[in-house]
């Protein structure tokens, strides 16, 4: 770990799902957990697009990569290596209370992982991904 104030050499630019309903997807991931879209390339020739959404629409931050076949492309599956997007969010009972409200399922309510630990909640994205809340205070 450096301990000078020089800016990273490298840095996290997103992380990347292959979709089958980009629809859902991006009305789950920016209609309920509000992302924005921030770019959006279309291959027609290929017949896919790939889709990037984060917060503050900032191209800069860390962002999830949509990547969206046409015509449905080879099956996907999720593999066991695979773990969760985690989520940071403000007022995190009030968050998933909205969620809920609006018929997302939570597969663990929000509540500590341990006695005095960060509070986390669990969900599924529309294909199944898993999300993990966790609260920023």
């Amino acid at each position: 770990m450096l301990n000078d104030s020089s800016p990273p050499a490298a840095r996290l630019l997103h992380t990347m799902l292959r979709v089958r309903d980009l629809d859902a997807m991006l009305g789950f991931y920016c209609g309920q957990l509000g992302m924005q879209e921030i770019r959006r390339i279309e291959f027609d020739r290929q017949r896919y697009s790939l889709v990037f959404i984060g917060y503050g629409a900032q191209p800069s931050g860390p962002q999830v990569e949509l990547w969206h076949e046409w015509d449905g492309g080879r099956p996907y599956e999720r593999g066991t290596a695979y773990g969760h997007l985690g989520i940071g969010v403000q007022d995190i009972h009030g968050f998933c209370e909205r969620l809920q409200h609006s018929g997302v399922t939570l597969d663990r309510a929000p509540a500590p992982m341990r006695p005095g630990g960060r509070i986390i909640a669990l969900l599924r994205d529309p294909e199944g991904n898993e999300i993990e809340l966790l609260g920023n205070g």
